[in-house]
């Protein structure tokens, strides 16, 4: 039996996870090539999304080796020289969504199924290994929750949609993981001022 804590970060996964898919269900047949984020469309974004979830399923079946990770902010920390080749992201972005196939919606569908039931069955503390390094499963989700939970904003905004409410508290989550993040920043205090309303601030700002 999950103790509270691993209890609230299962919920917020479960939520963000039915968020994902009852918005890729709303994609129209002929939407999948619409413009979505940066130089994505909308297959690719559903695409690279998709990926919050494999990576679960991927990473779990892997032999724990390389240094071990404290947590979520550590995690991201981590990724940072990953995600800095915008190109490379692009490119698994498009990769992904090419992978969807003929019918993404049962792709995700499916893939939410299964990944959803191998977390519900699998410990707190088992291991996954990432390519920067090994976190427990409880540690790794907030990060998946954080993906899932951005991207279905994306989608929602790009389908012109409001997410489901039942998003709100992994929504709630992410905020709380994006503020410890920030905090490791230099440009922190842009940040801080950025999510108080200050205007004239330099542009290209992000926690990640």
């Amino acid at each position: 039996m999950h103790d509270i804590t691993s209890s609230s970060t299962r919920d917020c996964f479960a939520a963000a996870t039915a968020c994902i898919t009852e918005l890729v269900a709303r994609v129209p047949d002929s939407g999948w090539d619409d413009p979505a984020l940066g130089v994505w469309n909308v297959r690719d974004l559903v695409g690279h999304t998709g990926r919050a979830l494999s990576t679960i399923e991927a990473y779990l079946d892997k032999e724990p080796t390389g240094d071990a990770l404290d947590g979520p902010v550590a995690y991201f920390v981590a990724t940072r020289a990953l995600l800095a080749d915008a190109d490379a992201v692009a490119r698994r972005g498009r990769i992904a969504g090419a992978a969807l196939g003929e019918d993404p919606v049962a792709a995700i569908t499916d893939l939410a199924l299964r990944v959803t039931g191998l977390v519900d069955v699998t410990a707190d503390g088992a291991l996954v290994t990432s390519p920067v390094g090994v976190i427990t499963l409880v540690d790794y989700l907030p990060t998946r929750t954080f993906e899932l939970t951005v991207h279905g904003l994306d989608l929602a905004r790009t389908l012109g949609v409001d997410p489901p409410p039942y998003v709100q508290p992994a929504v709630s989550a992410s905020l709380e993981l994006a503020g410890r993040l920030a905090g490791t920043l230099d440009h922190a205090p842009d940040l801080l001022l950025l999510i108080t309303g200050r205007t004239g601030l330099r542009e290209g700002i992000s926690i990640v």
